[in-house]
C-alpha cells in the first residue's frame, strides 16, 4: 500500500490570510497544498472582473502569494493545486509562469478548463448569463499531476475535487474504485473552507485555546485505502477535534448523499475517532457510481439594488417607523421595495445607541433609475421634516448591479473536461461510463419519529450541548445541528432526543421566517446530529438576498440561542 498522501489547505475562499501559504509550506512536511478561491459569488465577481477587463476573471491574492512563497514550495517538493483560475485559468497559468521566471524558477504548470459554458451558454439554455460553469471532477487534476505538473490551477472545480485529484494520482485510483472516491471527497470537504476545520466560526468557540496565535489551516493524511487523519501543523492555533470536523462535515450539504462528478458519496457511511491531540479519523465512508448529469453554477445580472438604514431612537420607535415609512411611499417606484427593523431596545437604556434600533429600506430593480438619485433624495428629503431625531447610517450610496445565482444541470457530453499539460499538449478526460440514481428523500427524519416518550422538562436554549453550522445553498439555507462531544455519558441519549425534536415543524417554530417555506430535515446518526435545509430562505442566492444575513452565516447561532424544553435528565 502506497504510503499516505499528506496533503494540506492554504485558502477557503477568495480574501483569506494572505500568508496562510507559507505558513503551511514553513509549518511541517506536506506533499501538495491545496487553496480554494470560489464560491458561487465570487464567481459573480469575477465575471464582473472579465467585464471590464478579458484578460482577468482569476484570484489576484494567489498569484500574490505565490511571488513570495513558490520558491519555497519549489524547494521542498510540494506540489501545488488551486482553483483561483476562476474563469481564465489559461491566464492564471501564464501569470504563474511569468511568477516562476522572475524567480528563476523552472516550473511546470498545467491547467485544468472546459467548465466554462459561456460559448454555448444560448444552446444549453443560459443565454445572457454572466458565468455558467460546470463542476468538474478531479481526474483532470490527476491527470496532470501524473504527468509531473508541479502547479496546477484549474477553473470552476467542486471544491473537495482539489483534494480528489491529487489522491488519485498519488494512490492508483481508478474511476470505480468509490470507497477510496468518497473517502477522498469527504476529507475534501473538511479542507475546503480552511480555518474552518480547525475552530473558526466554530459554535463551541469558548473551549479553544485563545492564546493569540492565529488560527492553523488544516491537512489530511490520506490513506489508499480512502481513510484520513485531519490535523494540522504543531504550534499553530485553533484545535482539531471531532466537534469541528463535524462542523465543517455539516456546512453546506443538502440530504445523505453528497453528489460530486467522480462519485456518489454516502454521508450517513462517514465515522469519526479522535485519535490523538488534534488527529481525527476518518473512517467508513461509501460511495456509488456518480450521477450522470453535472450540476452547473449560474450567475445572472438581476438589476440593481440600493439601500438606506434610519436609526430610530428612544420612546415611540413603532410610531416613527410608520410615519417615516408612510412619508417615503410615494417615492418609492422600484420593482421590489423590503423594509427591515433590527429588535426594539430595553427601556431606561444606559447608552444612545443601547435605545436605538435600525430601520432599513432596499429596494430592486431591473433599471438603475428607480433606485439611484430619486429614491435616495427621498430619504435625505425628510431629514429636516420627519420623526425626532432622524438620522441615516451612511450618505446616499450609487446603485449597484446585483447577481441572481441559480443551479443547473447538463449532460456530461456537453462539457469537454480538458488538462492543458506544461509542453502544451492537450488531453480529454474520459467521462465515468457508469451511473447511479439516489433517492433524494432517503435520510429524512421519519414522521412520526420513534424515541422514547417525554420525561419532566425544562426549558433551555437548544445550544446548551447542541452545536451548529449554518450557510447558504443558493437561495436556500443549510443548518447543520450536532450534539456536542462532551463524554458526559449522555452523548446517545441527546441524539436522540434531537432527532425527536428537529422536524420540519418544529424548524419553522425556531425560524419563524421559515413558516411558509418547504423544510427538508435529514438524520445523520454517526455524526450525532440532523441537517436542515430551508428552500428559499435566501430568496434568489446571496448577491440578490435582502436578509440581514444573506448567506445564513449567523443562522445556527440564531436557532442554538432559542429556548426549547430539554428532558431533565440531558442537562
Amino acid at each position: 500500500m502506497a504510503e499516505v498522501l499528506r496533503i494540506g489547505n492554504c485558502s477557503g475562499f477568495y480574501g483569506d490570510r494572505q500568508s496562510a501559504m507559507r505558513e503551511m509550506l514553513e509549518g511541517g512536511p506536506l506533499d501538495v497544498l491545496t487553496g480554494d478561491y470560489l464560491a458561487e459569488l465570487t464567481m459573480l465577481i469575477l465575471g464582473r472582473d472579465t467585464m471590464k477587463d478579458p484578460s482577468l476573471g482569476y484570484a489576484k491574492t494567489f498569484v500574490r502569494q505565490l511571488e513570495e512563497s513558490l520558491g519555497l514550495a519549489v524547494e521542498r517538493g510540494v506540489r501545488i493545486v488551486s482553483n483561483a483560475g476562476g474563469l481564465n485559468p489559461a491566464g492564471l497559468a501564464d501569470r504563474v509562469r511569468e511568477v516562476a521566471r522572475g524567480l528563476g524558477l523552472d516550473v511546470q504548470v498545467a491547467h485544468v478548463e472546459g467548465d466554462d459554458l459561456r460559448p454555448r451558454a444560448a444552446e444549453l439554455g443560459f443565454e445572457g448569463a454572466l458565468t455558467a460553469n460546470a463542476y468538474l471532477g478531479g481526474f483532470g487534476i490527476a491527470a496532470a499531476l501524473s504527468a509531473g505538473a508541479q502547479v496546477v490551477v484549474t477553473g470552476r472545480v467542486t471544491d473537495a475535487s482539489l483534494v480528489v485529484g491529487p489522491a488519485i494520482a498519488h494512490h492508483g485510483w481508478t474511476a470505480t474504485s468509490y470507497d477510496e472516491l468518497a473517502g477522498a471527497v469527504v476529507a475534501g470537504h473538511v479542507l475546503e473552507c480552511g480555518t474552518q476545520a480547525t475552530g473558526g466560526n466554530f459554535s463551541g468557540f469558548r473551549s479553544l485555546r485563545h492564546d493569540g496565535r492565529p488560527l492553523g489551516f488544516p491537512l489530511a493524511e490520506l490513506a489508499a485505502d480512502g481513510s484520513s487523519v485531519i490535523t494540522k501543523h504543531a504550534g499553530t492555533g485553533g484545535a482539531v477535534t471531532v466537534d469541528t470536523v463535524t462542523a465543517q462535515l455539516m456546512y453546506e450539504i443538502q440530504g445523505i448523499h453528497y453528489l460530486n462528478p467522480d462519485v456518489t458519496t454516502h454521508l450517513d457511511s462517514i465515522r469519526l475517532r479522535e485519535v490523538g491531540t488534534d488527529r481525527v479519523e476518518i473512517s467508513g465512508v461509501r460511495g456509488e457510481a456518480p450521477p450522470e448529469q453535472l450540476k452547473v453554477c449560474v450567475n445572472e445580472l438581476g438589476g440593481f439594488r440600493n439601500t438606506v438604514e434610519f436609526v430610530l431612537t428612544g420612546l415611540d420607535i413603532d410610531a416613527k417607523a410608520d410615519w417615516v415609512r408612510e412619508q417615503l411611499a410615494p417615492a418609492l417606484q422600484a420593482r421590489d421595495i423590503s423594509w427591515t427593523r433590527t429588535a426594539l431596545p430595553p427601556a431606561d437604556a444606559d447608552t444612545e445607541e443601547g435605545a436605538s434600533c435600525l430601520l432599513r429600506c432596499t429596494v430592486k430593480d431591473d433599471r438603475p433609475d428607480p433606485v439611484g438619485r430619486s429614491f435616495t433624495s427621498a430619504a435625505v428629503e425628510l431629514a429636516l421634516a420627519s420623526y425626532p431625531g432622524f438620522t441615516m447610517t451612511a450618505p446616499p450610496a450609487a446603485p449597484a448591479p446585483y447577481g441572481v445565482y441559480r443551479a443547473a444541470y447538463v449532460d456530461r457530453a456537453a462539457v469537454q473536461h480538458t488538462v492543458v499539460h506544461a509542453d502544451g499538449r492537450r488531453e480529454i478526460v474520459a467521462d465515468p461510463t457508469d451511473f447511479s440514481v439516489v433517492d433524494a428523500e432517503a435520510g429524512q427524519r421519519p414522521s412520526p419519529f420513534t424515541a422514547p416518550a417525554d420525561s419532566l422538562t425544562r426549558r433551555a436554549p437548544l445550544g446548551t450541548f447542541v452545536h451548529a453550522r449554518s450557510g447558504d445553498k443558493g437561495g436556500d439555507a443549510n443548518l447543520g445541528l450536532w450534539v456536542v462531544n462532551d463524554g458526559s455519558g449522555k452523548y446517545d441519549a441527546r441524539v436522540t432526543w434531537l432527532a425527536k425534536l428537529i422536524s420540519p415543524r418544529k424548524v419553522r417554530e425556531l425560524v419563524p421566517e421559515a413558516a411558509d417555506l418547504p423544510v427538508e430535515v435529514y438524520v445523520l446518526p454517526n455524526l450525532g446530529g440532523v441537517n436542515v435545509l430551508i428552500r428559499g430562505l435566501l430568496g434568489e442566492g446571496v448577491a440578490a438576498s435582502t436578509r440581514f444575513d444573506p448567506q445564513a452565516k449567523g443562522l445556527g447561532e440564531w436557532v442554538r440561542s432559542r429556548m426549547v424544553h430539554v428532558q431533565e435528565g440531558l442537562l
